[in-house]
């Protein structure tokens, strides 16, 4: 197979989407860090790559907690000597119940990891990337269809994935002066296990429960190889990847 070299960090590569993105970059030449909480659900993604898993690194990382990050980039540079590509994916949902009842431990425990994660990990990258050579590099995060429209009984995590819009935006302008990029991709209703309740039906806008059309999740890895492939003078600053016939688009 061949390989360019290039170098990427994959936060949440155990499952999903993390999987499915990290399997594409290995596909497409890059070396790959695979991060995560849980050891053997990065051990079953490299597995995954089949012959390019010789291209993988598992560590596992907590990302909500300031020390792991330290960790996790600073074993990135000693195994690999930089980084090109981050993919910010690491995230998680909180319990589907109304607003009046989320608990200040629920609030927390999303924000940790979808906003306090995100930053954490794209904080460590400028510093990495800032100084390595050549420098620069890219950094996509993972936002949602909720960062511009909520679901019911949702508010944390639709609280988070606005707030990554907004520091996409931050890092996209801050970065410049680095040659860091930085991107957003906003996935809707993409086949992985977190999903798989919407194809017996999921709480809609008007109180009704719906089914809901998904995608093949490899769509998205593509897609994040085609946002991270780009030259650094280029930039997809927001991209929607979707199943077509979800209930995003006017009324569905």
């Amino acid at each position: 197979m061949t390989t360019h070299g290039r170098v990427a960090l994959v936060t949440g590569a155990g499952s999903g989407i993390g999987r499915a993105a990290a399997l594409a970059l290995l596909k497409d030449g890059y070396r790959v860090v695979l991060a995560g909480r849980r050891p053997e659900a990065l051990a079953a993604t490299a597995q995954a790559a089949g012959a390019a898993a010789e291209r993988a690194l598992a560590l596992p990382a907590d990302v909500s907690e300031p020390a792991a990050v330290s960790e996790l980039f600073a074993k990135t540079r000693e195994a690999f000597g930089r980084l090109d590509v981050l993919f910010n994916n690491a995230g998680r949902g909180g319990p589907p119940v109304p607003l009046e009842d989320v608990t200040f431990e629920q609030w927390q425990a999303v924000v940790a990891v979808n906003l306090t994660g995100m930053f954490l990990c794209t904080q460590a990258a400028f510093r990495l990337m800032r100084d390595q050579a050549p420098r620069g590099g890219r950094i996509i995060n993972n936002g949602s269809i909720s960062a511009y429209t909520p679901r019911p009984n949702s508010a944390p995590y639709t609280a988070t994935k606005h707030a990554v819009a907004g520091l996409t935006k931050s890092a996209a302008l801050d970065g410049r002066k680095y040659d860091i990029a930085c991107s957003q991709i906003d996935i809707g209703n993409a086949a992985t296990e977190l999903t798989e309740r919407m194809t017996q039906g999921v709480p809609q806008a008007n109180g009704t429960l719906l089914a809901e059309p998904r995608m093949d999740v490899t769509h998205v890895g593509n897609a994040i190889v085609q946002m991270a492939n780009l030259p650094l003078d280029a930039n997809i600053l927001f991209m929607t990847i979707m199943a077509t016939k979800m209930p995003f688009v006017g009324r569905g």
